[in-house]
């Protein structure tokens, strides 16, 4: 995803991407650092994240969704905490706490750095820091292919809604589930023939 357009003088975005990275790692250590009886502490950072983010100048909305949509997998991890022996108390009450915004401040901090910073600068930061050229080409090929399988599904979907004329619940299920598996099925065709392009291309990494 690319930086927001017009970054002012106060706008996270005009700032070198190896700062901002270097500062997104550097507050993630320091939030897994936190011990679980400072546990409320952690609502600084993020009331100072909710102004970055404000800003920054980026669409509240797919920001919030994306947000969402981790949000429920990040509570039921920290619910896990509750379930240990004596975790029904003060204590596990805490670690729940901390477990939760500790995973919440560093979506947050990835989602701003990523809506900030333009992919390739990322991936340029990854490869000057000696990660293994494998995952740096992984999440490059990743990225690059991510908007075409949202592309397909988009038109899957659209066709399947032109050809359905049955509203019930269970029929959408159906639906979706039809079209996740032939999604699938694409994706992995069409992986396959990426490959062997890039095979003939001389590409060897």
């Amino acid at each position: 995803m690319d930086a927001p357009h017009n970054p002012t003088p106060t706008n996270p975005s005009r700032f070198s991407a190896s700062l901002k990275f270097t500062a997104a790692i550097l507050l993630i250590l320091a939030t897994l650092a936190v011990p679980a009886r400072f546990a409320l502490w952690l609502l600084i950072p993020l009331v100072i994240l909710c102004l970055l983010v404000l800003l920054s100048r980026i669409p509240l909305k797919p920001f919030l969704k994306r947000l969402l949509l981790v949000e429920p997998v990040l509570v039921g991890i920290a619910a896990f905490s509750l379930l240990q022996p004596g975790g029904g108390g003060v204590g596990g009450g805490q670690l729940f706490t901390l477990l939760l915004l500790r995973s919440t401040l560093c979506v947050i901090i990835m989602l701003l750095l990523a809506h900030t910073t333009p992919f390739h600068q990322i991936v340029t930061i990854l490869r000057k820091l000696r990660v293994p050229g494998l995952l740096v080409t992984t999440l490059w090929l990743m990225h690059r292919y991510l908007n075409v399988l949202l592309e397909e599904s988009q038109r899957m979907r659209r066709a399947r809604r032109c050809r359905t004329f049955v509203p019930h619940r269970s029929h959408l299920w159906h639906t979706l589930s039809t079209v996740a598996g032939q999604l699938f099925i694409r994706s992995t065709s069409r992986a396959q023939r990426v490959y062997d392009a890039m095979c003939a291309r001389g590409w060897n990494e």
